[in-house]
């Protein structure tokens, strides 16, 4: 939809009346989120909020990832300098969170790989539709890092004992498993994804929009200290030297 604007990191169609669909879309990349991606995603559900004629939106990924999550080739600016880290957390709090704010449903069609703040992103969505092919996982503790959004919203989404197997650990999860936990809601198969997800998005936009966004208001809420909080502890792990040298290490591996 021309209203919507124009995008770098999302491709942006509207598939039925009402429902459109934004495709992350860098897949050489295996869909990274960059500082590019975060600002982008807060500009465009706010567009989506100014404009009437959406009711529902579908998010998903193009090639073989949803998303890997956090581009790390950024990551070497932000670590040594916890006020960087916390201008970045905050970046990526508003814009995941911009999500949850948005006037209307987002469901997430999870096409494949799902990793660090490709699950994190989920935890704003209202409800989750994943491809068998789908793996799952926070891999933030790999680097010395943690998933700031994601733990703060996973804690109510799988409680806290899961919420901490899952950062701690950093190990991967297959699509039944995200549904056994509560992770999703439906598993389908990779040719099903998107047709399942748009006949949700149907059912939703047959239903007066004013029930909808009331709904959506009541259901979604956070708390200001949390996030203060988890955005304080992030950013000074930025600062730790085993922190640098994790992202050094995957960074020029095999180099």
């Amino acid at each position: 939809m021309k209203e919507l604007g124009n995008y770098e990191r999302f491709l942006v169609d509207e598939v039925r009346p009402g429902i459109i669909t934004l495709t992350i879309n860098r897949p050489d990349k295996l869909n990274a989120m960059d500082p590019i991606f975060f600002q982008e995603l807060t500009r465009l559900m706010q567009s989506i909020s100014d404009t009437p004629a959406v009711r529902v939106a579908i998010l998903t990924g193009s090639g073989r990832a949803f998303s890997a999550g956090g581009d790390i080739a950024t990551f070497p600016q932000l670590t040594g300098n916890p006020e960087k880290a916390r201008m970045h957390l905050r970046l990526v709090f508003n814009s995941f969170h911009s999500i949850e704010k948005c006037r209307v449903p987002v469901i997430a069609a999870v096409n494949g790989i799902a990793h660090g703040g490709g699950l994190e992103i989920l935890g704003g969505v209202d409800y989750r539709i994943v491809s068998t092919t789908a793996t799952l996982g926070f891999r933030e503790a790999v680097h010395g890092l943690i998933p700031t959004y994601g733990v703060i919203k996973f804690q109510d989404i799988i409680g806290q004992a899961r919420t901490m197997r899952l950062v701690g650990t950093a190990e991967l999860i297959d699509a039944e498993t995200a549904l056994d936990w509560g992770v999703v809601q439906e598993v389908v198969r990779p040719e099903d994804l998107m047709t399942r997800a748009v006949e949700l998005a149907e059912a939703l936009a047959a239903n007066p929009a004013t029930a909808i966004h009331t709904l959506k208001n009541v259901l979604t809420r956070h708390s200001a200290a949390d996030v203060a909080l988890a955005v304080e502890a992030t950013a000074l792990l930025f600062a730790m030297p085993d922190t640098l040298q994790r992202i050094e290490a995957f960074l020029y591996r095999g180099r």
